[in-house]
């Protein structure tokens, strides 16, 4: 009897410490560009662990498959996009998927190899801009605000190169995908390149861009999951670990003014 006591007490035991062991190793798999977004969830790696939750990092190059992967729930959340970017894909994939938390903004850059500054620029320069839709958008905005360009809706974040309304220099744009603007920096005049591909490129924002957005963009970076994760206990904890203070400080001393926290 005493045999069949202490049996059913190492089994109860057992299925605590599985139980317990369950719910204290929850994991994530995450998706995002490698600068400055896998950077920041490695930094916050450690502090996740502690909290219960093993966190995932997958690396990409691209700005689709991350959203593909969550979708298809191959991935559970992906950190690498501003808000136009992600509505502009759930009206074209016919996803659904959601913001959970805003972390940083990155301002847009226009770079050039050749020349010092935007008045040396020639008549006809060539132009490289990325090709999604609101990068691309983006891009035209910010040559708009250099008086490069003029849009024929000054404010329509969704602007493609036939919106140009008056060019005095004849600047010839072309889109290209945005990972590839880096590579063909030394062949163009000018290329308007999102930060995280700059920062691969060891460029540095704040001093190497002729022309970068303000630190009042828009275009927070935040982090995405499906509307059946947002909510979990896990993904929760994600959010407020990077909403910490101690991100902020890690963004303000690591990119110097190069990525700005929007919390």
């Amino acid at each position: 009897m005493n045999y069949l006591k202490n049996t059913r007490q190492l089994l109860l035991a057992c299925a605590a410490l599985v139980s317990f062991s369950s719910q204290a190793a929850e994991s994530l798999s995450v998706a995002a560009t490698a600068v400055p977004h896998a950077e920041i969830l490695e930094f916050i790696k450690p502090a996740l662990a502690k909290d219960g939750v093993e966190l995932n990092i997958k690396v990409f190059t691209d700005y689709v498959q991350p959203n593909v992967q969550v979708a298809e729930k191959r991935l559970d959340a992906n950190f690498f996009q501003h808000q136009p970017y992600l509505d502009e894909f759930n009206k074209g994939r016919g996803t659904a998927l959601v913001a959970v938390a805003g972390v940083h903004v990155e301002p847009f850059g226009a770079y050039s190899s050749k020349v010092k500054s935007l008045t040396e620029l020639p008549e006809g320069a060539s132009v490289v801009i990325p090709n999604d839709a609101t990068n691309g958008g983006r891009a035209l905005l910010l040559l708009q605000k250099a008086g490069l360009i003029t849009l024929k809706d000054a404010g329509n974040i969704l602007s493609t190169p036939k919106d140009i309304a008056s060019n005095p220099k004849s600047i010839k744009v072309r889109e290209l995908e945005a990972a590839t603007l880096p590579r063909v920096l030394g062949q163009v005049d000018l290329a308007l390149i999102n930060t995280n591909y700059a920062l691969e490129a060891k460029l540095n924002p704040t001093q190497d861009a002729l022309l970068i957005e303000g630190s009042d963009s828009p275009y927070v970076n935040i982090l995405v999951a499906r509307p059946d994760n947002k909510d979990a206990p896990a993904m929760q904890k994600l959010a407020k670990a990077l909403n910490s203070p101690e991100v902020k400080a890690f963004i303000l001393e690591k990119y110097q003014g190069a990525v700005v926290p929007a919390f």
